[in-house]
């Protein structure tokens, strides 16, 4: 994986600088800051592949940074870093916009492995197929436009959101594992937490189910699944 500019913002000096090395030493191009003003400025004015974004910032809190990316329509993937314990930041950040997020302390190899989960499904999504609509009942996704709708409605996703709901919607009327869902769209070749999946599907929901009769149905012990409404 050549030529991917990272932006990496954390205060940390001594942990940012760690992520720096082993990241340039896979042939990646890193950009540090240790601040939040200086990384919505950054992330604005240049083009990065991803952003390894930590919430406790001095200035601008990791989250506000996220929410504000995201509210001016800048969709690059964003890894977040949060505290071991924080269950509370870790779905927060996911709620505004963060497509994944590791614990510290972290190992490198997963971050590493968890960067290019996210940079891979977001080059596979902004990719142009031959047949790029995708259609399930009175639900729609363009592959190609990067567009959803639903009963004609336009429907907003993150780029994981999207990933997951075309996974779902190429896959109709089969019940699809979190085990599945993790290898396919976070591409986890660890052990991915199951948790992340049920977060991203609620926020599916709450953005497909709520245009219509229910989609999106939980199939207890063994997965989701994706029919058109009865």
């Amino acid at each position: 994986m050549t030529d991917v500019r990272v932006l990496v913002v954390d205060d940390d000096v001594r942990a940012a600088e760690t992520i720096r090395r082993v990241l340039v030493s896979d042939g990646w191009n890193v950009a540090v800051l240790h601040d939040g003003a200086q990384a919505l400025q950054r992330a604005v004015d240049e083009e990065f592949d991803a952003v390894v974004l930590d919430i406790m910032l001095p200035d601008i809190d990791g989250l506000t940074v996220l929410s504000r990316l995201r509210a001016d329509g800048l969709q690059v993937p964003i890894l977040f870093l949060t505290a071991k314990d924080s269950v509370d930041d870790r779905v927060a950040g996911l709620t505004v916009g963060g497509d994944d997020y590791v614990t510290k302390p972290f190992s490198l190899e997963e971050l590493v492995a968890r960067l290019r989960a996210l940079i891979r499904r977001s080059t596979i999504t902004s990719s142009t197929q031959e047949d790029s609509m995708i259609e399930v009942g009175d639900l729609t996704l363009d592959e190609e436009s990067y567009e959803v709708r639903r009963g004609g409605v336009l429907v907003e996703l993150t780029a994981t959101e999207f990933e997951l709901l075309r996974f779902l919607m190429r896959n109709p009327r089969r019940v699809l594992s979190k085990a599945q869902i993790l290898d396919r769209v976070w591409s986890y070749d660890f052990g991915g937490r199951s948790s992340v999946v049920e977060i991203y599907i609620s926020y599916l929901r709450k953005k497909i189910d709520t245009l219509g009769p229910a989609m999106i149905h939980t199939v207890r012990g063994f997965g989701y699944v994706i029919k058109p409404a009865e």
